[in-house]
């Protein structure tokens, strides 16, 4: 509502994004609070099974599962090593 008082049109693209647009729906009456929550969550979860997809598709993206300290170090550690194997390696020019 404050953006919007400040003259941030509705349309605007930051303003299209998951949270501001449900709830400037319910600001305009166009659904109820629990409706305006609902969508939120909904939308939220779209969006990072989209993310998901999209880096789970990223040969450069390492998972790491950390769990334990024993598994922070683990992952420290292939983290370490990637990045340094990238960096000796000579970089591949773009044609």
């Amino acid at each position: 509502a404050n953006l919007l008082s400040h003259g941030y049109p509705k349309t605007l693209n930051a303003l299209n994004t998951v949270g501001y647009k449900e709830v400037i729906q319910f600001l305009d009456g166009e659904i109820t609070f629990e409706e305006c929550v609902s969508t939120i969550k909904r939308n939220t979860r779209r969006y990072a099974k989209r993310q998901l997809t999209w880096f789970r598709a990223d040969p450069e993206i390492h998972w790491f599962e950390v769990k334990r300290k024993e598994d922070f170090l683990i992952a420290a550690a292939e983290i370490a090593r990637i990045y340094r194997r990238k960096m000796l390696s000579p970089r591949e020019e773009k044609s």
